[in-house]
Formats: structure tokens, C-alpha cells, sequence
């Protein structure tokens, strides 16, 4: 409302730009999303399986990573059409029994190979909160849906091990300072043999990989189930796996 001398007019601009932009999204103000990248990277540090930490890190620190992936995705054809299209991958969007019933070696097999054998699920990926754009939002949403994936592509576990080197490559690839951070931190709870195999032969694969690599969220990977890993790792620019 107006006040008596008759302005009010910045408040109410300021109020209007402080609605949801989409289901679940949480409006905050610079500091507080600073407050919260400093608590969610502490807690991450201390306990890199707090999957809602890593989310809240990533969220509000992708402000420069995120547009730049948005662009990338925007100047590329199949890029283009998954902005358009939405594409969600969840079980209930997944045709689990056709994606098991393809052969061997296949992108959809062994992705469904590796949520069975590491025990996960893509239902487990948090909704975005506390990025403030709407397309925005989706990206960092399509970036956690397909992590799993690049976990598939690049032959990697969920241990410790593996997501170190899925970050190393998703740090290269996308920008994203949660990404570096994981990268950065994570080996400091290896063991002296796990670092050495890292730092020789998976990281340097990896870097590798990542800047050789096209964009991965390019991909439209549901309509990629039949394609033989090893054919698409081919066609993005992913080195075979050490």
C-alpha cells in the first residue's frame, strides 16, 4: 500500500518480485543465499552424502554456471528441444521393464544395471528451491537427473571413489563451483592407495573426458536407450574408461 505521501511504489515493485516461479521455489535474498551456500558447504565437507546439501550448494552458487549451461543448451539443436520439451526422468516417466529387456551394452540396460547394482533411484534427486528463474531451475533439475547417467557413461560407482571422478569430469563440463568443490574435497577421505590411482590415471581420464567432451546436457537421453554405450561415449567425446 501507498503511504501518506503518496510513494510506495519501489516497495511494491520489490514485493512483486518476490513470488514462487515455480512449484516449491523458495525466494531469497542475496545474503541469504550466501548464508545458505556457506551451511550447506560445511555440511556437504562433513558429509558428502547429504544429497539435500549438495542440492542446496549447487542451487545457490550456480548463478554464473547456470546461465552459461542454459546457452550451450540453447545454441544446440537436441539442446533446444529439451528446454522445449521438459523431459523428466523419473520411475514413473521410465518403462522399467523395456529398458531391462534391452540388450547388453545398451545405454537404457545399463543404466538400469546401475541403479540395481549401486542400490539408488532417480526419484531420489531433489526439486530446485532457491534458484531464482524458472528455466533456470530446470537446468540444474536436468543436471541431477542425468548425473546417474554420467555415472553410466563414464563406468563409475557411487563409492567415494567414483563420485570424485564424476565430479572431476561434471566440474569440467559444467562450471558449477558445487561440482569443483566435491572435486577439490572429496579425496581427502581415500586412502593413500585410492589417491594415487587417482591422481595418476582416473583424474587425468577425467579432466581428459570432460574438456574433450561435448556438452552432456545435450543429450536427449530417453530417446538414446537403444544406443550402445560405447557408441554414444564415441559420439560425445568421452575417452573409454581406464
Amino acid at each position: 500500500p501507498r503511504g501518506r505521501d503518496g510513494r510506495g511504489g519501489e516497495e511494491e515493485e520489490e514485493m512483486e518480485g518476490w513470488h514462487q516461479l515455480y512449484p516449491g521455489h523458495i525466494p531469497t535474498s542475496p545474503l541469504q543465499k550466501a548464508l545458505l551456500a556457506a551451511g550447506s558447504a560445511v555440511m556437504a565437507l562433513y558429509d558428502p552424502y547429504r544429497h539435500d546439501m549438495v542440492a542446496v550448494l549447487g542451487e545457490t552458487t550456480g548463478c554464473l554456471a547456470l546461465p552459461n549451461l542454459r546457452d550451450k543448451m540453447k545454441n544446440h539443436p537436441e539442446g533446444y528441444r529439451i528446454l522445449q520439451e521438459r523431459p523428466c526422468i523419473r520411475l514413473s516417466t521410465l518403462d522399467m521393464g523395456r529398458l531391462q529387456g534391452l540388450p547388453d551394452g545398451s545405454l537404457g540396460r545399463e543404466y538400469v544395471r546401475f541403479l540395481e547394482d549401486n542400490k539408488v533411484s532417480p526419484d531420489t534427486r531433489m526439486p530446485p528451491k532457491f534458484v531464482d528463474d524458472e528455466e533456470l531451475a530446470y537446468v540444474i533439475q536436468r543436471y541431477r537427473e542425468v548425473h546417474d547417467l554420467m555415472h553410466t557413461l563414464l563406468g563409475m560407482p557411487t563409492n567415494m571413489l567414483g563420485e570424485v571422478v564424476v565430479k572431476w569430469f561434471e566440474a569440467i563440463q559444467t562450471g558449477l563451483p558445487m561440482c569443483v568443490l566435491g572435486a577439490a574435497f572429496g579425496p581427502v577421505r581415500l586412502s593413500s592407495r585410492k589417491l594415487q590411482v587417482l591422481a595418476t590415471e582416473l583424474v587425468p581420464w577425467a579432466i581428459r573426458s570432460g574438456l574433450n567432451a561435448s556438452c552432456v546436457l545435450n543429450v536427449f537421453y530417453e530417446q538414446r536407450w537403444e544406443q550402445p554405450v560405447e557408441s554414444l561415449r564415441e559420439e560425445l567425446g568421452i575417452f573409454p574408461p581406464p
